[in-house]
């Protein structure tokens, strides 16, 4: 059933029920009604018809009184005076059987007769006979139908008289008896016609029929009036579920569906507003995401990145402010990388951002870092004296690497936090800027962890993995840029070719693992031997290779004499220990010894492979002349200077160049 139907129902159920039943109460009540009065009037009638006939025999005994006081002689005359007159229909001076005796009931019942004894003992007789206008008499004083039995027995008749209906007419209705006493000799029954509640019936019928008219029009009036808007705003909710978002309702009226109507039109028109600002919202993300994936498949630039990420997620969320923050190896502390729109201690330039540090468990940000869970909340002013920046609101997730598919069991650790502060035009983040922010700092663990595993991968490339020093690769270039800056400058660059000496018969005697560590121990000892602007690389097998920036000849001889005495003066601890066949004793370390060639930019090279070739030579030169010394090499006169590793502070045996005013 329709809403109209439903509604047209329950209006004609409100309507005619109350008259349904009201009516039903009527028919009831009239009928009650109606029983009542007949037996009022009946009640009346009898006590009128009682008196009435008491009044006769009251009458009727007068009158026999009155002649019998009189002589006998005026007797008669008397008596015809008041038969003529009406005060009764008979006198006489006998019985007759079927007179009934208004004192002594009994007898016929074709009059009623009242005695007196007269002086002279003679009885008087007054009777009224009982004839139809006598009854008819009854009848018009009671208002009442009356019925009279005229004789008892055999051949008793009956006589009628009707008051309402004319002679001769039935009496109806409600009959009762009327009891035979003293006073009231005569068997009656009066009867009172019941009123016809037929016509009333009618009337009603009638009434609650046009009732039922007039509701069925006026409900279907109002059920079409309240429906009409319904139906116009659903045919509205349909088109704006379309995408019609510019659909409006007409307001016609000023009741609550004329209300309902402006809500919607409102709703409509915000929700239009919303959606165009999605829509831009969309595109502004768009242009950031697309941004931010240029940046990350163009550069590996870790704080470009973050950079990125940061102002992308800012605009994502209508966030005051925001910081990115990574934990640092080293001391496991969480350390600033960028920031934007912060406050206070927050506000530093790029260059000072590494002395904004948290440490893990400490604070929000300490605990989404040690956790790895988000949060979000309200803050108070005071954030400053938890090292952390001062907001009202702020949301923080975890940045984490890509999950590993080896270990997907295991939750991942870490690298950093994302956090903004203070949501502009809201009083508090809400759960979408959380998901939001957490596929920002997925992107931005994605792009810590890739760039992490780039510059893993340089290194990995650019080093060499036994003994962590850089490889040759890298030795040609960081040669190359070396002797540009020198050139650039005016400046000298000194380069060390080394070589540890009979390193195959370390490898032959003791295997290649006591050499490979041989190898590892050289390289930790000519690291510590050098400068931080130096460099050391491996070449080849046992050939190494040493880069002194602005270092002339004299300095490169100082290094040169300080690594062979650190290489010569301890032997290198192995693993494996052998039993030597001399002295049978196990060998535990190994002694070894290297020999080192010396060339200097512009000296002895014109660019960085003619003095690279130079100290190669010098290389061999010291190779020649018994290993464990160094050689000078000398391009311009063909001969390179000698000389040898001698005890600490000794001077080399070869002849030494000048000194220079600039380098070591």
């Amino acid at each position: 059933m329709t809403l109209r139907g439903r509604l047209t129902s329950a209006f004609l159920a409100v309507v005619l029920g109350p008259v349904l039943l009201g009516s039903f109460f009527v028919g009831v009540a009239v009928t009650t009604v109606n029983a009542d009065r007949a037996e009022e009037r009946l009640d009346h009638a009898a006590t009128t018809v009682r008196t009435a006939i008491g009044a006769v025999c009251r009458q009727l005994q007068a009158t026999a009184d009155a002649v019998a006081v009189l002589s006998a002689g005026d007797r008669a005359a008397a008596a015809r005076q008041l038969v003529k007159r009406g005060l009764a229909s008979e006198i006489t001076d006998r019985t007759d059987p079927r007179w009934r005796d208004c004192a002594r009931p009994a007898g016929g019942v074709d009059a009623i007769s009242a005695a007196s004894t007269a002086e002279d003992g003679t009885q008087v007789v007054a009777a009224q006979r009982l004839d139809a206008g006598f009854v008819d008499r009854l009848a018009a004083s009671s208002g009442a139908d009356v019925l009279l039995r005229a004789h008892d027995g055999a051949g008793a008749a009956t006589v009628r008289g009707t008051q309402a209906r004319g002679p001769g007419a039935s009496p109806t209705g409600t009959v009762r008896r009327v009891a035979v006493g003293p006073g009231q000799p005569l068997p009656l029954a009066v009867s009172v016609p019941e009123d016809d509640p037929r016509g009333l019936y009618a009337l009603m019928t009638m009434g609650v029929l046009a009732v039922a008219a007039g509701a069925v029009l006026v409900a279907r009036w109002l059920a079409r009036s309240t429906t009409r808007p319904l139906a116009e705003l659903a045919r509205a909710a349909d088109r704006v579920a379309g995408g019609e978002l510019d659909t409006r309702v007409p307001l016609t009226r000023d009741d609550e569906l004329g209300r309902l109507a402006g809500a919607f039109n409102r709703m409509t028109r915000e929700l239009q507003a919303y959606v165009q600002a999605l829509t831009a919202s969309r595109d502004q993300l768009r242009g950031h995401l697309a941004i931010l994936g240029d940046t990350l498949s163009s550069t590996h630039d870790l704080h470009r990145i973050l950079q990125v990420i940061l102002r992308t997620a800012l605009s994502a969320t209508g966030a005051r402010g925001g910081v990115v923050l990574l934990i640092d190896p080293k001391d496991g502390r969480l350390v600033a990388r960028c920031t934007i729109g912060l406050s206070g201690r927050w506000a530093v330039p790029e260059t000072e951002l590494a002395g904004l540090r948290v440490p893990v468990g400490r604070g929000v940000l300490g605990a989404v870092a040690a956790t790895g869970k988000p949060r979000r909340g309200v803050c108070g002013l005071g954030g400053e004296a938890l090292d952390e920046p001062a907001c009202r609101t702020y949301v923080a997730v975890p940045i984490c690497p890509p999950p590993d598919p080896d270990e997907s069991d295991l939750t991942p650790t870490p690298l950093g936090v994302l956090a903004l502060y203070d949501r502009l035009g809201s009083d508090e983040f809400d759960d979408n800027d959380l998901a939001t922010l957490g596929t920002f700092a997925g992107q931005a663990g994605v792009a810590v962890h890739n760039v992490r595993m780039h510059e893993e991968a340089q290194r990995l490339s650019l080093t060499d993995p036994l003994t962590g020093l850089w490889n040759y690769r890298c030795l040609r270039d960081s040669l190359r840029r070396e002797v540009e800056r020198a050139n650039r400058f005016g400046r000298m660059l000194t380069v060390l070719v080394l070589d540890l000496d009979h390193f195959k018969e370390v490898n032959d005697t003791y295997g290649h693992a006591a050499g490979d560590a041989v190898l590892g121990e050289f390289a930790r000892r000519l690291r510590i031997g050098l400068r931080e602007v130096d460099a050391a690389f491996r070449q080849g097998g046992e050939e190494f290779v040493v880069l002194l920036p602005e270092t002339d000849a004299y300095g490169g001889i100082i290094v040169a004499e300080r690594l062979g005495a650190a290489i010569r003066d301890i032997p290198i601890p192995i693993d494996a220990r052998r039993v030597d066949a001399a002295t049978g004793r196990a060998v535990d370390r190994i002694p070894i010894s290297v020999s080192i060639g010396i060339a200097v930019y512009p000296e002895h090279g014109a660019d960085a492979k003619q003095v690279l070739e130079a100290a190669d030579d010098a290389l061999y030169a010291a190779k020649h002349a018994g290993r464990d010394t160094y050689r000078l090499a000398e391009v311009v006169s063909g001969r390179v200077q000698d000389g040898h590793f001698g005890q600490a502070g000794a001077s080399p045996g070869g002849p030494q160049p000048p000194r220079q005013a600039r380098g070591r």
